[in-house]
């Protein structure tokens, strides 16, 4: 995965451990069918009969609990002798916990997921059994629940989203914007990727696609996702797919996505909004060798947001913090089913701008539990014509 051995911390936002699993190259008539797991993997024993996109957010989960890389439970993984199918003993307690953890969940919470591997886990490969001082008398546990309610003494969340609503411009002039395109650069996880070429294509009212080129790394390949509305698929270099269409909960997600790129159907796309208490979030910490690269957009800012909670098709939870100084959007949290608990991906916007009488973010920070893309735009013209096939199933810019 790497050239050297990544930090606990760090190995959370890398290449997802891939338990259990070797792929087993899928036939290109595949990339049009629902993939599920166990047709595209070699011995899974537990995770059989799902998504393939709902598979791989499994692996960023347990990476992400136990702070474990793909080499802590893959032989040779990280080089080109890796064995993805050898049953190692991780891989084997691995099972059990999951088996163990499925059965608590159904014996006492009536199959509800209301205990996952970061419940025990939190980042350790071990669970902590005992309390430490630093941690009762330390600060706050910033960790919320997933499903928020309605606090008392918050106004209505039609409140705080019709200020978000008046601040971008108005409801008129975003009803006016019907596509829009950006372009700009990237920096990813660990600063690879630097100077990645970004292309954003947007069009009303779900259809959303981002294309990441590396001039200075060809070898390395396009980073693509794409959505049209009724099918995602994902490309992304040097992984273990390479390319896959999305049919489970990261395909709500990538369509929510593209829903939230045109603000003023918010009230259509979530329902059952609810408004927490107010609180300040910063913004989410890069490691030094990607942060040197990026532009000082709002890095290591403190805001007083308020917070909405709405939820979208299919159990997909989408919270929002809205800046309460200017109403503006500052950060997106969904949050997307798995076998094992909920998966992730957090969304923050800086630095808007004016485009057509419509403030845009031209800032983006996309973090996933497989990586992190700090995006720079440069420019973006709003109500341009776009080739339908930008939100299709991703072809590179090298054809594959």
């Amino acid at each position: 995965m790497t050239e050297g051995k990544l930090t606990p911390r760090l190995a959370v936002a890398a290449l997802p451990a891939l338990l259990w699993i070797a792929a087993a190259p899928p036939a290109p008539a595949q990339d049009n069918t629902k993939l599920l797991s166990d047709q595209v993997f070699k011995n899974v024993q537990v995770l059989k009969g799902i998504p393939v996109d709902d598979f791989m957010g499994t692996m960023g989960i347990m990476s992400a609990a136990l702070g474990f890389d793909c080499s802590e439970c893959h032989t040779n993984a990280g080089t080109d002798k890796v064995d993805w199918a050898a049953d190692t003993q991780r891989k084997v307690i691995s099972r059990r916990m999951v088996l163990m953890m499925q059965n608590i969940n159904k014996e006492n919470f009536s199959g509800r997921q209301m205990v996952t591997c970061w419940s025990c886990h939190h980042g350790r490969d071990h669970p902590s059994t005992s309390p430490s001082m630093e941690t009762v008398y330390g600060a706050v546990n910033p960790e919320t629940d997933d499903m928020m309610t309605q606090a008392p003494g918050q106004p209505e969340a039609a409140v705080i989203i019709d200020k978000y609503i008046k601040a971008l411009g108005g409801a008129d002039k975003l009803a006016a914007i019907k596509s829009y395109v950006a372009t700009g650069t990237s920096v990813g996880f660990g600063g690879f990727g630097g100077g990645g070429r970004v292309q954003l294509y947007a069009k009303f009212p779900n259809e959303r696609a981002t294309y990441i080129e590396f001039p200075d790394a060809p070898e390395r390949g396009d980073s693509i996702r794409t959505c049209n509305g009724k099918a995602a698929w994902i490309m992304t270099p040097l992984t273990i797919l390479g390319r896959y269409q999305m049919t489970g909960g990261e395909f709500e997600g990538a369509r929510l996505d593209a829903e939230l790129g045109f603000p003023g159907q918010i009230k259509q796309v979530l329902n059952n909004m609810r408004v927490a208490l107010p609180t300040t979030i910063s913004d989410l910490p890069g490691p030094s060798s990607q942060t040197a690269k990026e532009s000082e957009g709002g890095i290591g800012k403190d805001r007083l947001v308020n917070v909405v909670q709405g939820t979208g098709a299919n159990g997909v939870l989408a919270t929002m913090y809205f800046d309460q100084e200017s109403g503006l959007l500052v950060r997106v949290v969904r949050l997307t089913r798995s076998p094992i608990g909920r998966v992730p991906t957090e969304v923050d916007y800086s630095d808007y701008r004016d485009v057509n009488g419509v403030k845009m973010p031209f800032r983006v920070t996309f973090a996933w539990l497989d990586g992190r893309d700090a995006i720079q735009f440069k420019e973006i013209k709003a109500n341009v014509a776009i080739d339908e096939a930008k939100f299709g199933m991703p072809i590179s810019s090298k054809g594959k």
